[in-house]
Parts: C-alpha cells; structure tokens; sequence
C-alpha cells in the first residue's frame, strides 16, 4: 500500500512538472508561429488521455506544434465537458457516474496554452474552438424505450449513431456480447446523445473553417468517429493516428489506423541489409524482447516445460489456437467471416472433439488481463463455460502464464489464429497459418484465411488429416515485406521529443529546439502526407 502511494505522489508530481514544460514549450511555439498560410487542419482528440500525457497526445501536440511552425493554421476542436459521458471518463462499474471533466479540461487548456478562441470565419490563424454539451430532448425521447440491439442499429438525421458508438461502448466494457440491461442502455444512449453534439457541433466547425484536412486519434471511438463521419461525407480528406509497432513511434493512415492500411509495391523485395534489419529485430522477438504501447508482455518468456512435452509425446500432432483482446476482435474491420471471435471458438472446440489424436493448445493473449484494462468476456471464462479444458486433448495456456508461443509454433503441425499479429509471426516462421478474422496482415497472401464459416471448416479438416501442409512461397514473402513495412517505414519516430513516463504506458517531453521539432523526418512525413497527398512512409 505504501508503495502504491508513492508511485501515485510520484506521478503526480512528473505529470505536473511535464505540464510545466508542455506550456512553456506551447508559449514558445505561440511565440515562433509565423503568419499563417492556407485553409487550416483541424485537430481532434477527445479519447487518449485524461489528466496525464498518453503517447497519442503526444504524437498529436507535437504534429500540431510543428504544423503551426510552418506557417500551417491548426483548429484544435477540444472538448469542455462537451459530452454526458464518453470512452475514457466511464466507470464500468458505475456507468452512471460522472466523468472527470474537470481534470480533462484542465489537462486540454495546458496542452492547447496560448492558443487563441476560435472567433470569426474565414480563419487563417490558428485557434481553439471549445465545445460543450447540449442534450437534445428529441433524440433522448426517441432513445428512452429501445434494447441493444435497436440501439446498435440506430440512425439520426442519416447518421449511424449506434454504429458509431459500438466500437467504444464494448471497448469500455471489455465485452462483445452486450448485455440488454438498464446500465448497458443508459450508457448506449448516453454514447449516442454525446455522438450527436459532437456531429452538431464539429458540422459547425467545418461550416465556419473550411480545413483543408481533419487529424484525429484512432477513428474508432465514438467521438473522433463522429468527427471523421462527419467529414468524409463533406469529401474533407481525414487522416487517423496511432500508436506505431516500435516504441516512441506513431502510425499516421488516411484509412483507419486500426486496420493498419499499407501500400507495398508488388515489385519491392527486400535487400540482404533489410533483411539482416528485420531478423535482428525478430531474434529480440522470439526472446520475448519487446513493447507494444508502453506495455512489456514477456518480461520472462519460459520454453515448452518437461510436463507438457510429455503429454504431447502422447499425440499424433500439436495445433495450437492463439485468441486476441477482445477489443480487438471486436473492431467492425475484424469480424468478416465470424460474428465474433466466440463463434469461430465454438467451431474450433467441435473439431476439437472430433479429433482426439491431436493436442489442442488454447493460448489466450497476454493482454487480456491487463491491469486496468483487463477483459470481462474472457477466453479463459469460454474455456470454462464450454468444458474446453475438460477434453482430454486440450490444453489451456493462460493470459499471465510465460510460455513461449514460438517454441510452441516449432513444434505444430500448422497454427490457428483470430487475428492476432501472432499469425504474421508464425507465418515468416513458416508455419502453415489458418486464420478466421480479418487481420492487418490479411490485406496481402500471407496466412490461409478461408471466406465462409464452412470453408474455414473444411480447411480445419483438410489441415488436421494432411501429412503434408504445402504453404505457398508467397505467404512468408509478404508476411516478411509486410512485417518490414510496419516496423521501418509506417512507424514515424518521436523518441527525439517523447520519453516514458513514470507509468510507461504514458509519455513525457524530452527537452528539444523547435527548430529540431520542424525538421524531424517524422514531422516532414506527415506535412507531406496531409498536404501533399504523400504515403505517410518514411524514406529507406
């Protein structure tokens, strides 16, 4: 408990220090900015990041900072308790609490210093335009008597509210079969009436600006999803951000970050240095050396034990079935061929079944039960409710157990993934890879990956009966030009200017010229992709 608090006296006090410095930094680019030229950008996150700096902040002040640098006028559109209830302000187990506004919009005014109010049209200097909330009675009465699955399917004056809000209310709840409870339906509406001021009020925005271009975090959340709806159907170009596969690194895509969209020329065959690059970078891998957000998820990878090398001398064959976070089989890119990842398990347990010579391993991600984030519909939860782990042939590996996937991948007769980037690894390691979601590594010929419940049944069986899988050249081709791309060319750097924080899963500012800011490669990478139509590649 002592410890406990000194680590929250602690994180207190940097995020002070670092709230400090991002004013006096935000007073010198105030100072620096240069007249403005052009249509402005418009800036919005309203999802990442609460009272402290998370990475995506991070990114997005510091693209923001440099934008104004060059003469480029940016529009923050910040939320002032602009919402009743939003992703990162709802208590799971007590929905109806108010969020923290205060400690929100504190943080905001520290980030967006010396930026003046948005005040008249035809805007060619930089500004905030703060929103706040308006409830509109109409709608809410509209809303009052619907289920969940009304709710899901609900459309305002021609926007897909429901649809919009999906993706972060099963997010925050950390489940994706909602409930048809009254919490469930209070958040939902809640969601929705938030959704709807934020579309009223951005709409306006873009009324009164006429931005050449919208940057928002992530695209997914109901806030920046309303604000990227709202857009696109103006035919303003909208660009989302993430955080990229290497530390400290960003991921900027004029599609949805989420799904990871990359343009990999057919003709482009890695060199003997790149591959030399990404092998040294998959030797630290496979050891388990490796943050994904500030989180390190092996920091002490185990290898297959004598025990369970013992009760696998007693099959003909190991598969493996490697699952996900529910959130992210749960993103409306994810579930093509299934409904969920639980229908494709459901399915997965009847072969199961059907094959006593095989041993199954049922490998949950280690994400699942992150401290803070962890999942309330769980692998381990299906596991139990099905009798999975009473078969005979099955072995359950959980979230917090060690064991290396890639010893266990060595040993398989072919692997079967959702859509975890475990299939992409698998699949350069040269393991036949059968995969059931739509993954970021799908939008190439990397894995098997079936586009009907019935044939994903099939393969499953053709695989488990075949002596000899034959995977394509092709797959570990792409899986290693695709691996390479994600890791040297779409994550943009800002270890230059960012620093983990006491919590690694937050940031802070390093101390840095702006002129160091302005010309960094990142910052020229994303002027020329949202000015310039560019590619958000950096250069080899």
């Amino acid at each position: 408990m002592k410890e406990f608090f000194t680590q929250r006296i602690k994180r207190g006090l940097v995020r002070r220090l670092n709230n400090l410095k991002i004013a006096s930094v935000a007073r010198e680019v105030a100072r620096k900015e240069p007249q403005p030229k052009g249509a402005p950008v418009v800036f919005f996150k309203a999802s990442t990041g609460i009272d402290d700096l998370s990475w995506n902040s991070g990114f997005h002040l510091l693209a923001s900072w440099a934008f104004r640098l060059q003469g480029i006028p940016v529009i923050y559109f910040a939320c002032d308790s602009g919402m009743s209830h939003c992703v990162l302000g709802t208590n799971r187990d007590n929905v109806q609490k108010e969020p923290p506004c205060k400690s929100c919009v504190y943080q905001s005014k520290t980030l967006y210093k010396n930026v003046e109010m948005l005040k008249r049209s035809n805007v060619q200097t930089s500004g905030v335009q703060w929103f706040n909330y308006q409830r509109d009675e109409k709608l809410n009465e509209a809303l009052t008597s619907l289920p969940v699955e009304e709710l899901m399917r609900f459309v305002w004056e021609g926007i897909p509210l429901g649809a919009l809000c999906l993706p972060g209310l099963r997010w925050v709840l950390r489940v994706h079969h909602l409930n048809d409870d009254e919490a469930t339906r209070y958040l939902f509406r809640e969601y929705i009436l938030s959704a709807w001021n934020v579309a009223q009020k951005f709409d306006a925005l873009l009324d009164q600006t006429q931005p050449r271009a919208v940057l928002v975090f992530n695209g997914q959340f109901f806030p920046e999803a309303t604000a990227r709806y709202v857009a696109l159907k103006r035919g303003i170009r909208v660009i989302t951000h993430e955080v990229g596969l290497l530390p400290a690194t960003a991921y900027f895509t004029e599609g949805e970050a989420t799904a990871y969209p990359i343009h990999i020329s057919d003709d482009f065959e890695m060199s003997a240095e790149q591959n030399t690059k990404l092998d040294a970078y998959l030797a630290k891998r496979f050891q388990g050396d490796f943050t994904m957000a500030g989180i390190k998820f092996w920091a002490d990878m185990k290898g297959l034990d004598e025990l369970f090398l013992q009760k696998a001398a007693g099959f003909k064959q190991i598969v493996p079935v490697f699952t996900n976070v529910i959130f992210d089989t749960s993103q409306p890119h994810a579930n093509t061929v299934f409904e969920d990842m639980f229908d494709w398990l459901d399915l997965v347990l009847e072969e199961m079944r059907s094959h006593p010579e095989t041993l199954f391993v049922i490998r949950a991600h280690p994400d699942e039960l992150r401290v803070r984030k962890s999942s309330r519909e769980t692998v381990e939860g299906w596991v139990s409710s099905q009798g999975a782990d009473k078969e005979a042939n099955v072995v359950f590996i959980g979230p917090k157990e060690t064991l290396s996937s890639y010893e266990l991948i060595l040993k398989s007769k072919f692997v079967m993934v959702y859509n975890s980037t475990i299939g992409l690894e698998a699949s350069i390691m040269g393991a036949a890879v059968l995969c059931a979601g739509k993954a970021r590594f799908t939008q190439y010929p990397t894995v098997f990956f079936p586009q009907t419940i019935e044939d994903v049944r099939i393969k499953m069986k053709e695989f488990l009966a075949s002596d000899v899988i034959d995977v394509p050249l092709e797959f570990k081709r792409n899986a290693r030009r695709f691996l390479y791309y994600q890791l040297f060319r779409t994550s943009l750097p800002f270890g230059e200017f960012l620093e983990p924080s006491v919590r690694t899963t937050q940031t802070r500012l390093k101390s840095f010229r702006l002129e160091e800011l302005v010309k960094a490669e990142s910052v020229k990478v994303i002027t020329e992709g949202m000015l310039e139509d560019g590619d958000f590649l950096l250069k080899e």
